[in-house]
């Protein structure tokens, strides 16, 4: 497994979390894209969407699999990743950069305190391959 963003939280889902101030910016791990393969579609929430912490509020689909993707905090969405429509393949190029999924502004600030860290999410990854 590739070295993960120290700067990033984690779910025990395999989405990512970037926070930026009272934003964060969400997307699904390195580790769950290469489980995925390449994607097909991504299927995003709506901006204006508000959504509670561990809800489904997105789905990518590969040619293997549909996944749902978990809201690790709730808020509400106010901006999803359009290239994504036409350019699904970017969350399997890029799914730390390019490819994240939507941007939430946090209603509870205090829920980031669930997230796993780098080094916590690397080793459930570590326990989920043995």
């Amino acid at each position: 497994m590739s070295i993960l963003p120290e700067d990033l939280r984690f779910t025990p889902s395999h989405e990512w979390v970037r926070v930026e101030e009272d934003i964060i910016v969400v997307g699904i791990t390195d580790y769950a894209q290469t489980l995925l393969g390449e994607l097909v579609y991504v299927e995003l929430p709506d901006v204006g969407d508000i959504i509670n912490q561990d809800e489904d509020c997105a789905v990518v689909e590969s040619v293997k699999a549909a996944s749902d993707v978990y809201c690790p905090v709730a808020g509400e969405i106010i901006e999803i990743n359009d290239d994504l429509e036409d350019e699904p393949n970017l969350v399997n190029d890029d799914p730390y950069g390019n490819g994240w999924l939507f941007k939430l502004h946090m209603d509870k600030p205090e829920q980031l305190d669930d997230l796993m860290t780098a080094e916590e999410y690397q080793k459930q990854v570590a326990d989920e391959a043995h």
